[in-house]
């Protein structure tokens, strides 16, 4: 099969466990929470995206044919060294194009792969680091992995069922209001309240906005 990316770029994981860390993001276009084939708001079922999936039209994206070829871009993208690769396939949502034949040409590109999904696709134990961050009103079939990171607040989301999940790390991220500085630092407190009063919860923030990386 052939896959479809909106961007693929070097840069810093900005979130979650490996924060910090140097990486090759795959940002596949598409995602099943949205309705409409625009990108339209109102028709989402997450209502908090703060990424653009549409389209093949970003920094190193396109149709890729074949996935030695998305692979091998990928490592260019990263560079000579082989020691220590590191890349993040995220979307949208990225199991909706992410299959064997691509997990094992970047495996055989000597990439560790992390993948951020929304978990409403099983994802293969196949890929070393799982990370879901479920959305409200949609339903997570995932229930296992590396990651759990649930964006806070989100009404409806039923974060006591999920203590239960077979996660190694539960982690809470203040949603981010996009244009509302003063909405975003509320709901940076509320997440600091969170973990406060649930220690099994630790807080990630959203780093790379911080350092103002991509």
């Amino acid at each position: 099969m052939s896959y479809a990316v909106k961007e693929r770029f070097l840069t810093l994981q900005g979130e979650g466990v490996h924060a910090g860390r140097r990486a090759v993001f795959v940002r596949f276009a598409g995602c099943n929470l949205w309705t409409g084939l625009e990108r339209d708001r109102a028709t989402a079922i997450c209502q908090f995206c703060d990424t653009d999936f549409v389209g093949m039209d970003g920094e190193g994206g396109g149709r890729f044919p074949t996935a030695e070829a998305l692979a091998t871009a990928a490592a260019e993208t990263w560079g000579m060294d082989r020691d220590s690769r590191f890349v993040v396939l995220t979307g949208g949502e990225p199991m909706l194009q992410v299959d064997a034949d691509l997990i094992d040409a970047l495996h055989a590109e000597n990439f560790f792969i992390a993948i951020e999904s929304n978990g409403t696709l099983p994802v293969p134990r196949t890929i070393d680091w799982i990370c879901i961050s479920p959305k409200a009103e949609s339903e997570t079939v995932q229930r296992s992995g590396d990651e759990l990171k649930l964006v806070w607040p989100q009404e409806g989301s039923n974060w006591q069922d999920m203590q239960d999940w077979d996660f190694a790390n539960l982690l809470l991220q203040p949603k981010d209001a996009i244009s509302d500085p003063a909405a975003s630092k509320g709901h940076l407190e509320q997440a600091i309240a969170f973990v406060q009063a649930h220690p099994k919860w630790r807080l990630s923030l959203q780093t790379h906005k911080i350092l103002g990386l991509a």
